[in-house]
């Protein structure tokens, strides 16, 4: 017996779908951007086992739009300012249902050579596109948490210490040392907790007035460390940090880790995005000494999660790190990439189609025009904020804002709370120098003014 006996259901429920998706995207406006519904409301709607005889498109689609999307935060909404956008497009939706149909695994270029060979050419498009060195590699995972991890796990293949033969238990090793800014993400911690570098393993790094890393400060906490009998491994740099869109110095801290011999690892998961426009790539100043960077086209280039880059200028120390070939993965033939040997998992989505939808049919032009205008009205947004007398404005960073009310935390965070209560946009908080700040964060592809502005209305 056949799973689908035909196409006819499949083809009528997907037609009523696309329409219903262009129709969501289309009025997305009329929908509260934040989902108003309480722990375990969703759950107990439903049986405590799926159906036995099974149920026909029409019914699942009412129960989605009558028990799930009610609980449905919507991150495509043009006012979700909170945390980092991870805005989608109609172009990456098309390719994301693509790749559901086709299903493809592209552990090895045998599997799937279009993954793989697609997934080449775009990733060089997308390097070149953001005036990145010629000389990187590229691979596309899920998040940017998963390629931090593999970067860091470079970094400590990179050492020579015959970790990967001998482990880092049960012998004698000098205690190894990731350095990132205070600010930097958290990724950063729970990749080097997983590697085994310990909480005392990660040395966060003053930052300045800009909260940037300090390189003094770093070449202290290394000399210091160096005494002690630890050893650098790598120094992460932040080019667009979570909580303010700092930049931290990357040629001076690649200097730093060039001379201590140390792996550099630049999360521009945010920031990179914008270097699609020439004028952001000061953010790339010394990216030369970087061994390692990672964007998410997912955060800032209108491709559906999940799709985040790694490009290094050292894809034979990845490999080396993980490449496990088994006997039945053994092929004879002449491809010089199969992707399973850069990273941890085996099984490959064909991330790369949505990517390249994306990119061909907006074109870079296009792009560009749009980061642009979410930048500009992130300085626009500032500017009005620094005319409030009520108002301190924290800082403004390519498409973020941060302020606080001078009335203190207590006002600040009821103002945020009173914000988000109106269903009409979301924002986030966060904590510098002790004291709570309101972010806003720009980044979604339907975003106008008209949305950006109902925050002055508050104020």
């Amino acid at each position: 017996m056949k799973l689908d006996a035909t196409s006819d259901d499949f083809r009528a429920a997907g037609h009523k779908l696309i329409d219903w998706i262009a129709d969501y995207i289309g009025g997305i406006d009329s929908y509260d951007v934040l989902s108003r519904v309480q722990p375990g409301d969703v759950a107990k709607q439903f049986a405590d086992a799926p159906s036995r005889e099974g149920r026909d498109y029409d019914a699942l689609i009412a129960d989605f739009k009558s028990k799930i999307l009610p609980g449905i935060t919507h991150w495509n909404h043009p006012s979700f300012f909170a945390y980092f956008s991870i805005t989608g497009s109609q172009a990456g939706i098309l390719g994301e249902l693509l790749t559901a149909a086709l299903n493809a695994n592209g552990m090895l270029w045998k599997t799937s050579p279009a993954l793989t060979e697609l997934e080449t050419v775009t990733l060089a498009w997308l390097r070149d596109a953001l005036g990145l060195p010629k000389n990187l590699f590229g691979i596309i995972n899920d998040t940017a948490s998963i390629n931090s991890y593999l970067a860091l796990a470079a970094a400590r293949e990179h050492l020579g210490l015959g970790i990967r033969a001998h482990g880092m238990t049960g012998r004698d090793l000098p205690p190894l040392r990731v350095y990132c800014s205070e600010h930097a993400h958290s990724s950063i911690d729970k990749a080097a907790l997983a590697l085994g570098f310990g909480m005392t393993g990660i040395v966060k790094i003053e930052t300045d007035e800009q909260f940037r890393m300090k390189p003094d400060a770093l070449e202290r906490a290394i000399a210091r460390d160096r005494e002690a009998g630890a050893r650098p491994c790598a120094i992460v740099a932040t080019t667009g940090t979570t909580s303010i869109a700092s930049i931290d110095p990357v040629k001076a801290i690649g200097a730093i880790a060039q001379r201590e011999g140390a792996w550099l690892h630049v999360d521009a998961a945010y920031g990179g995005s914008a270097t699609v426009c020439p004028e952001f790539r000061y953010i790339w100043d010394g990216i030369e000494f970087a061994d390692s960077i990672v964007v998410n086209p997912h955060k800032w280039l209108f491709t559906p999660i999940d799709c985040s880059v790694l490009y290094t200028r050292k894809p034979d120390v990845l490999k080396e790190t993980f490449s496990l070939v088994a006997e039945y993965l053994k092929t004879t033939d002449t491809a010089e990439i199969n992707y399973m040997d850069y990273g941890l998992q085996l099984g490959r989505r064909f991330r790369a189609l949505k990517l390249w939808f994306v990119l061909e049919h907006y074109g870079l032009h296009h792009i560009q025009s749009v980061i642009r205008q979410h930048v500009d009205f992130a300085a626009r947004l500032a500017a009005e904020l620094r005319a409030k007398p009520n108002v301190e404005l924290l800082t403004q960073s390519l498409s973020v804002v941060v302020f606080r009310l001078r009335d203190g935390d207590d006002a600040t965070m009821q103002l945020m709370e009173q914000m988000n209560a109106t269903g009409r946009l979301f924002v986030s908080h966060t904590k510098l120098r002790g004291q709570y700040a309101i972010r806003v964060a720009l980044g979604n592809g339907a975003t106008e003014w008209r949305h950006v502005e109902q925050i002055l209305s508050f104020l």
